[in-house]
């Protein structure tokens, strides 16, 4: 990591892409307008190939790794001449959890300083600041800095579960992990920690009865999931940022019947490790209340949590002064969302999290991205990539 000499080179990168914005916004817009809801293979895949023209057309080499499922997930990789250049792997997803259609009743559109649409801040914005960002090194310097690989999966929305494997892969050959997940907030702060992310599923199993004619003969599966949501509820530790959320429940079939079924699904957000380690031991030591009832536990932590280290903090610092240089304070966060920079944080790789668009609304029906801040936030990236 180095920082020295990099000042006027980032506002040189920041003119070259700020004369670019008007096509910054026209391929924002091009990659909002071609639809990628998550559970829709044929979909994803058509912006996959796009995205991998981009790639292609400034030198990369593209691999698609194959899925059955899901999309295929978009590698695109730069190799420097120079073998003992750094390792950055840029990392990101193109999967929206907007259904097919959206575009009707929420069209692409530019009013008021900010490009509006489905999935444009998260994250088809921060894709586009990464080919603007590559584009202006190359432009500038003839060549990239380092040995760059783009990595944009298609399941992030859906816990990454596919993608996973590949990013730790690409994670461990890497120095460094930028991710283009959409900035905290309107101030655009980078997020230098999130909480780590799982589900369980408490089943219970109880015995059926006609409540009016043999209530005794039963034992109420829905009676004893509500005594263990009581115990479950007290796992949440707001002084730790360990929370623990019944979110969904279902059992019964009539009310006029015991109830033989019951189970809840329950959201687990943890700050550190440890607690994951924790509420993992404590959802398996569960007993039932009812003896006469049986209880199953599944699921576990599927997203470690991305914890503030020192080499985090390092590399925010780096972020921190090229934005002075060029003439803005940027500032961190943390979040309680996780991103597959959860993953890369995880293997000890410093990873840098919230360097996409800077807007509002992701998930939400004003979803947007303000468009002053895409030549910044790209030029901020490159001066990232230059400073490895």
């Amino acid at each position: 990591m180095s920082t020295s000499g990099k000042a006027s080179g980032v506002r040189e990168l920041l003119a070259r892409i700020g004369q670019r914005e008007p096509e910054m916004v026209l391929l924002v817009q091009k990659f909002v307008e071609i639809e990628s809801p998550t559970h829709s293979k044929k979909a994803v895949d058509s912006l996959g190939h796009a995205l991998a023209e981009e790639f292609a057309r400034m030198g990369a080499q593209i691999t698609f790794h194959r899925q059955l499922r899901f999309g295929n997930h978009l590698q695109a990789s730069f190799k420097a001449s120079d073998d003992g250049r750094p390792a950055i792997l840029l990392l990101g997803h193109m999967d929206t959890v907007w259904d097919l259609g959206t575009l009707r009743s929420m069209p692409s559109r530019v009013a008021d300083g900010r490009v509006w649409g489905p999935g444009v801040l998260d994250m088809k914005a921060g894709i586009v600041q990464m080919i603007f960002a590559l584009r202006a090194l190359r432009d500038t310097h003839g060549h990239l800095p380092g040995n760059v690989d783009v990595l944009i999966v298609t399941d992030e929305e859906v816990g990454s579960g596919s993608s996973r494997p590949v990013t730790e892969s690409l994670a461990r050959k890497s120095d460094v992990v930028f991710v283009l997940e959409p900035s905290q907030g309107l101030a655009g702060a980078l997020k230098t920690a999130r909480k780590g992310v799982g589900d369980y599923t408490v089943k219970v199993s109880g015995k059926a009865s006609h409540a009016g004619v043999d209530f005794r003969a039963g034992a109420s599966a829905i009676t004893e999931l509500a005594y263990q949501i009581g115990v479950i509820e007290k796992f949440t530790n707001l002084k730790r940022g360990l929370t623990v959320n019944p979110g969904v429940i279902s059992g019964g079939t009539r009310s006029n019947v015991v109830a033989a079924a019951a189970e809840v699904e329950v959201d687990v957000r943890i700050q550190t490790l440890a607690d994951g380690t924790l509420v993992e031991k404590k959802f398996r030591s569960l007993k039932p209340h009812n003896r006469r009832c049986t209880l199953e536990v599944s699921g576990g932590i599927n997203r470690p949590p991305l914890e503030r280290s020192p080499q985090i903090a390092a590399w925010f610092g780096v972020a921190r002064k090229l934005a002075q240089e060029m003439g803005w304070k940027l500032q961190e966060a943390s979040t309680g969302g996780g991103s597959d920079g959860n993953f890369t944080a995880a293997l000890g790789i410093p990873t840098l999290d919230g360097l996409g668009g800077v807007g509002e609304g992701p998930h939400a029906a004003n979803e947007s991205v303000l468009i002053h801040e895409l030549p910044r936030r790209s030029a901020l990236l490159a001066g990232l990539i230059a400073s490895v």
